[in-house]
């Protein structure tokens, strides 16, 4: 069987109901009009959102980016030579991820094709990824179904990625910048993103759920133990607890009205027991292996057994998910995520302070969306004109108010800023918002020193999170990985780094820390040739640093003990890292 006419197969066997296209991008432009007022005769340009907002939107769907991004480069290389365009976009519309030609890169941009585009439809009127996350449909909307003047050369189609509760997750869509006329000839590309999705789909299922039984099943036993339609993660007790897309619309046939999936007992849906999956395993031939639905239909089932033990939770120590993607294995920083998670959830006002480039913004707003909802974000630069702090601490009213480097006030901006914090300029706020303040120099040391007001610093620090040094920091290896799966869009292949890049990069000292670092890698991968970076792909080291008043049990903590990297790290002879570690009684004498 081809695997074209298996994915005719999968869509006649899930599709449930059709789908009539055409009422949908009826539907989407009554929307443009009525709701969101826009005006189709009006070209607007395509909507990119700023570097600061694009790193938020990639660290929310950084797990989803990673489980998807490899399926999503075998995608990219089916229709590279068709001039396609690969993008996933999250359920917000910005697009996180991004596969395009570097030939066409200002074209590609200027028409919205491009890494950070925002695709909701509120704000580009009819479009795939916009639709998509309306309808919860995969669509194409082609040339002229597209609202907006700028985008009617385009034929976009998009298909929705859920999680395994059945909550939309992302929007995976492919596009070309001009198509052939008719809009038939994007039958193919909406089949390959459909399948595309399903099994990304069935790779995130996979990952969380490698502790659970899992009961994959398909139409086609053929393609049972190699690209299932569907599949659905169980408890011990037989309980569904996850599950693809495919699988929900097949067992929603299966019951009335809006009773819930999840939650439900597999006997529920299938003439099958949690005690019955060991009979449906791969040693046993697909096609022995029919399992029946309670309306009668027939279905191939794969069962695969729990991989390791079942983890409790999905978030480690129950750290909120908000604080995962800060650190790594690193003892010190465990520590420190751990006690801004508790802190959290209280009106504490905190400091965040650290070297410039530690990631102090990160974890300002991590504490910030750990706690949900759309409670505003404000951020106060002291830097910026003093007439507009007081609006700016209105808008953060009932949110967070993020006063970045009070070091910089003179001593009126400290008192016009106390004045504010503390109400005395009469501000009207109904909730007071929390503050949570950011500072690259000891601001303890400036009030002992009478270069900052004691009462203000009382106001904005109650409690003090430090964030080390790169240098100091023992997950060097976890944070260089995230990073190059962070960039991965700016390269169609994975890149990997060669053991002896990757010993350069943790023998530097890191002046400008975290984003020194990402400095490093960015550029680093637009240098490299191969699919490995290696030293010659490296930029040379802009800053070197000693730190003298450093502690060398902590820097020789973050190198594993290794007497050489340490002197590398600090810039010194290895004989002088021995002489100090004998001297402080690290070693020996």
């Amino acid at each position: 069987m081809s695997d074209l006419s298996h994915l005719r197969e999968i869509d006649s066997a899930l599709a449930g109901r059709s789908v009539d296209r055409d009422a949908l991008v009826a539907q989407s432009w009554r929307r443009c009009v009525e709701q969101y007022g826009m005006d189709p005769a009006k070209p607007s340009p395509a909507h990119i959102v700023t570097e600061a907002r694009l790193r938020e939107h990639r660290e929310q769907s950084e797990r989803l980016i990673a489980i998807a991004r490899s399926g999503l480069e075998a995608l990219f290389r089916q229709i590279a030579g068709q001039k396609y365009v690969l993008l996933l976009a999250d359920a917000k519309g910005v697009t996180v991820d991004y596969f395009g030609d570097p030939k066409f890169e200002d074209e590609l941009r200027q028409a919205g094709l491009y890494l950070g585009s925002d695709w909701s439809e509120n704000l580009a009127g009819t479009c795939g990824v916009g639709s998509c996350i309306v309808t919860k449909e995969a669509v194409t909307i082609h040339q002229s179904d597209h609202f907006d003047l700028t985008h009617t050369p385009l034929s976009c189609t998009a298909a929705p990625i859920f999680d395994t509760g059945g909550n939309l997750a992302a929007v995976l869509d492919i596009s070309l910048l001009r198509s052939p006329q008719p809009k038939i000839s994007q039958s193919l590309a909406l089949n390959l993103v459909k399948a595309s999705v399903r099994r990304v789909e069935m790779a995130n299922l996979m990952a969380i759920n490698r502790g659970d039984w899992v009961l994959r099943f398909s139409t086609s036993p053929e393609f049972l133990d190699v690209d299932p339609e569907a599949a659905v993660a169980l408890d011990g007790s037989g309980r569904i607890i996850g599950m693809t897309h495919g699988a929900e619309t097949v067992l929603k046939r299966q019951v009335a009205g809006q009773e819930p999936l999840i939650g439900a007992r597999i006997d529920r849906f299938f003439d099958l027991s949690v005690d019955s999956l060991p009979d449906l395993m791969r040693g046993r031939p697909t096609e022995d292996r029919l399992i029946s639905l309670q309306d009668g239909q027939g279905m191939f089932g794969h069962a695969i057994a729990p991989q390791s033990e079942r983890r409790p939770a999905p978030v480690p120590n129950g750290m909120p998910a908000a604080f995962q993607s800060i650190g790594g294995a690193d003892p010190a920083i465990q520590r420190l995520l751990g006690e801004a998670a508790r802190l959290a959830p209280t009106a504490i006002p905190l400091l965040v302070a650290g070297e410039i480039g530690t990631g102090k913004e990160r974890l300002v707003r991590a504490i910030h969306t750990s706690q949900g909802g759309s409670r505003p974000f404000v951020t106060l630069t002291c830097a910026a004109p003093r007439e507009d702090w007081e609006a700016m601490a209105d808008a953060a009213e009932g949110g967070t108010l993020f006063i970045d480097a009070p070091e910089d006030l003179d001593v009126a901006g400290q008192g016009r800023l106390l004045r504010i914090i503390a109400g005395g300029d009469a501000l009207a706020l109904r909730r007071k918002p929390r503050l949570v303040a950011a500072s690259a120099v000891d601001l303890a040391g400036m009030v002992r020193g009478g270069a900052f007001r004691a009462d203000l610093f009382f106001r904005l620090a109650a409690v003090t999170l430090a964030l080390p040094p790169l240098r100091m920091r023992q997950d060097f290896d976890w944070l260089v990985d995230r990073m190059m799966r962070q960039f991965g869009h700016l390269r169609p292949v994975s890149l990997r780094l060669s053991p002896a890049a990757r010993a350069e990069l943790k023998a530097r000292a890191w002046p400008g820390n975290l984003r020194e670092l990402a400095n490093t890698l960015e550029v680093a991968i637009a240098l490299a040739e191969g699919a490995v970076i290696d030293l010659p792909d490296l930029p040379t080291a802009p800053l070197a640093v000693v730190e003298d008043g450093e502690s060398l049990a902590d820097v020789l903590a973050a190198c594993g003990g290794n007497m050489s990297l340490a002197a590398r790290r600090l810039g010194v002879n290895r004989s002088t890292i021995l002489r100090r570690a004998r001297r402080e009684g690290l070693l020996p004498h």
